[in-house]
């Protein structure tokens, strides 16, 4: 895990700088495991993120925006009452250990002064926030509770002492010196790294692993200068945040990663750091599970569909191979005067065949000759028939496995707070049926709030996702605004909404594009683009299916840096303008 207590040295040594004495302002808990936490400090407002989620938990400065929910949690409701209006007075850290606590002093309804602790323990699926009073040592409440029946040794439930996470009798990194890093290392035992992780508590294996590569193929002492030296740039604040991407996948750490070969994007804060590497992770896993049961509906779906053009192409060739009958029927019907009567099959001149082969035509004995000359007809009839009714049947499937694409699409790069408007674009289209609590409204139908983007040169660009998509094109848009989609691949709507603009910023859009797209993780990805006008709905299509003509082509190879710099660009501008009105 990265996030050891190294990281949590950086992150409290961030807050200290940043909130100590600030007063909390506003509480939420946008999501199950998360908490949001607005501290005013230096005359500006902070917000304060904290998750227990098993995957992502952390604390750290945010940017983003949450959402009160509709009905808060009781677990939020007691820390509105306890910490709202408090000021942070202390921020620490538990040793090098992955525990943090705020010293929150407050006032009571009497208004005499008390203390609560906020401690947020970061320890992967044990991860948990737990609120207590400061003077008695008992838990008010906690995200997680922990009955006895679970852990005997240590409960978490509103009334028991906090009792501190079991100590794994580790050594001080920060307290250690040369002779003492030499008397925890082994050199006939092998895996020096493991025996530094093993020693020392704090640190994770990308640390041992980094100090081994720096000291390189030395001896046990240059081990140990190495850890000392590095361990006391931990102890003095030297850090440097940094994410590095080698071998396709993401790292981060407050110290330098070189063992790791790849791509390094260094941060200003530590903060800064954790937001981009957990935010879109985090998301995509909250996204994952509200989204569990229509992801897997959507896929059942796609598979039937499948079926059925396999089943209805097999009939379509059979109705194709049955239109032969009208051929027979005129061969018969010309060749009547050589039927008696009783015959089961006659030979007849095949008149459309250039070498004039013959060709035997089957009868039913029972009929007289025009009969079976009417029964072919009949058959050719029907066979026609079911041509037209399998080929329109066959494009209704594909239409539908097209836009059950979209919405996967759209799932795959939907945020936790788009889960709602796909369920409900789903129920609208007869797919599901409306969860809905007993004396719940349906909401009236509001304006979709657009993602905005703005490019390098300072455009506005916006980003439909699934029914913002028609409401984009169709009603936000001017016909002199330039569209954009993936060529032949579900995807987004993008709108450049200007109408001069440089070739970058076409770019960018068209990387948008591609980003929000099923080829998100392709190079050279065909991105059309065409003006607004060019662009129309079908009567009776799916919502977001348009067809559009005089467009022109370029490939463009998608990257999240690009995309998360051109949203980051739309805050600051947003934030600059807030500024100038205030």
């Amino acid at each position: 895990m990265s996030f050891d207590g190294i990281m949590a040295r950086a992150i409290t040594a961030e807050l200290n700088e940043t909130v100590l004495n600030g007063r909390i302002s506003k509480i939420k808990q946008p999501y199950k495991m998360d908490i949001s936490m607005t501290i005013r400090a230096g005359r500006v407002n902070h917000q304060l993120f904290l998750s227990s989620n098993p995957n992502f938990a952390r604390l750290h400065f945010t940017s983003q925006r949450y959402e009160n929910a509709p009905e808060p949690p009781m677990f939020c409701v007691l820390l509105r009452k306890h910490l709202e209006g408090g000021f942070i007075r202390r921020i620490e850290q538990h040793g090098m250990e992955r525990i943090i606590t705020l010293y929150i002093e407050g006032k009571d309804e009497i208004g005499e002064k008390q203390e609560k602790k906020l401690i947020v323990e970061i320890m992967g699926k044990h991860s948990n926030i737990i609120l207590l009073d400061a003077g008695t040592n008992l838990i008010l409440d906690s995200l997680k509770h922990l009955p006895p029946s679970v852990n005997s040794y240590r409960t978490i439930l509103p009334g028991r002492p906090y009792i501190e996470p079991p100590s794994q009798e580790k050594a001080d990194p920060l307290a250690a010196d040369r002779d003492d890093v030499l008397r925890h290392l082994d050199s006939n035992q092998g895996r020096l790294d493991k025996q530094l992780l093993q020693a020392y508590t704090g640190i994770s294996p990308q640390i041992t692993k980094e100090v081994i590569h720096q000291a390189g193929l030395g001896s046990v002492s240059q081990v140990a200068d190495t850890f000392v030296r590095m361990m006391d740039d931990v102890s003095n604040l030297r850090f440097q945040p940094q994410m590095i991407v080698a071998g396709g996948k993401e790292y981060y750490s407050v110290l330098p990663l070189n063992h790791l070969k790849g791509d390094v994007t260094t941060f200003t804060s530590t903060s800064e750091l954790l937001e981009r590497f957990h935010t879109g992770k985090a998301e995509r896993d909250r996204v994952k599970q509200q989204s569990h049961d229509m992801q897997r509906f959507l896929q059942n779906e796609w598979q039937k569909n499948k079926k059925k053009i396999k089943k209805l192409e097999k009939t379509l060739q059979q109705s194709e191979n049955s239109l032969d009958y009208q051929k027979y029927g005129e061969l018969l019907t010309a060749h009547l005067h050589l039927i008696k009567g009783g015959e089961k099959e006659i030979e007849v001149m095949d008149y459309y065949d250039p070498d004039g082969a013959s060709l035997t035509l089957t009868l039913d004995p029972r009929l007289s000759p025009s009969e079976n000359a009417q029964k072919y007809f009949k058959r050719y009839n029907k066979a026609k028939t079911s041509l037209s009714f399998v080929k329109r049947q066959i494009r209704d499937a594909k239409r539908e496995m097209n836009y059950l694409d979209q919405i996967l699409q759209q799932l795959a790069s939907a945020s936790p707070g788009d889960i709602e408007d796909i369920r409900e674009e789903l129920a609208e289209q007869g797919y599901m049926k409306r969860k809905m609590k007993k004396g719940q409204k349906r909401k009236k139908p509001s304006a979709p709030v657009i993602e905005k983007y703005l490019s390098t040169d300072g455009t506005l660009i916006f980003v439909g996702k699934n029914k913002q998509n028609e409401y984009l094109t169709n009603k936000l848009s001017r016909a002199s605004h330039t569209w954009l989609h993936t060529k032949d691949i579900p995807g987004s709507h993008v709108v450049i909404q200007a109408e001069d603009f440089s070739e970058q910023t076409l770019k960018e859009a068209a990387s948008i594009a591609a980003f929000y797209s099923k080829a998100r993780e392709s190079g050279s990805v065909p991105v059309d683009y065409t003006l607004i006008r060019h662009v129309k709905k079908p009567s009776g299509a799916k919502p977001g299916f348009v067809t559009y003509d005089n467009q022109s082509t370029l490939f463009v190879t998608p990257t999240e840096e690009l995309v998360l710099k051109l949203r980051e660009n739309e805050k600051q501008h947003r934030a600059n303008l807030s500024k100038q009105e205030s």
